[in-house]
């Protein structure tokens, strides 16, 4: 097992870790579903969470019965319009959006002389990490246009370490997500999970909320 003085560098999932996008995409697709006359249910937007922007319209487009009212290039047209909507909400993120403990805990690593990498699927995440005010944390994102398999496949985390130059068992993914941590652990690097336990069991530690990550208590768990 990896001890504490081991560690050189952090691997971080943006979403539901520093900030959470979640909240805008379900706006962005609310916008949509308005105007396309589809009502809007707590359901249906709990039901896109996780899901792929072609999987979510049709969701949304099947919820309202009109599955197959657009051709194949007309929803790759409202597609579109959701991202628009969607980095319109970006657009008025400020640093206040970063969640509890986490600019603080990315303050403690940089003053530690850590290494921090971004390991996120999203192709927004640069311009979040600006609006945010983080971007010069994170000079090493790996480019999601790059990977060819999602989480849970190590992939993108191994890429993360590999812009770090560190072996991946020096690295500390962080993460709030079952597929997450399974792509981490995969990747032979560190667990860390923010969120439910049960959910997040295979992680190497867990803490239940952001403000509870920080190197001391990181430190208690690895030993």
């Amino acid at each position: 097992m990896t001890k504490f003085a081991d560690i050189k560098g952090f691997v971080f999932d943006l979403d539901g870790v520093i900030t959470d996008t979640s909240i805008l995409h379900g706006t962005a697709w609310h916008q949509l579903a308005d105007s396309l006359g589809v009502a809007w249910s707590k359901e249906l937007g709990d039901g896109l969470k996780g899901i792929s922007r072609m999987d979510s319209l049709e969701m949304i487009l099947k919820a309202g019965g009109k599955e197959n009212d657009y051709t194949q290039a007309e929803k790759e047209k409202l597609a579109a319009q959701k991202n628009t909507n969607y980095v319109a909400e970006v657009d008025k993120m400020t640093p206040a959006n970063i969640l509890p403990g986490m600019k603080a805990f990315l303050d403690s690593l940089r003053a530690k002389g850590y290494d921090l990498s971004l390991a996120s699927a999203s192709k927004n995440a640069p311009r979040v990490l600006g609006k945010l005010q983080l971007a010069d944390y994170f000079p090493k994102i790996v480019d999601p246009a790059t990977l060819t398999h999602g989480k849970p496949d190590p992939e993108i985390y191994t890429r993360g370490a590999e812009l770090l130059n560190l072996p991946p068992e020096q690295c500390i993914g962080v993460e709030d997500a079952a597929a997450g941590v399974a792509a981490i652990n995969a990747a032979g690097e560190v667990s860390l999970g923010i969120g439910d336990a049960k959910e997040l069991g295979a992680a190497d530690m867990v803490f239940s909320d952001t403000a509870e990550v920080t190197l001391e208590n990181i430190a208690k768990k690895l030993g």
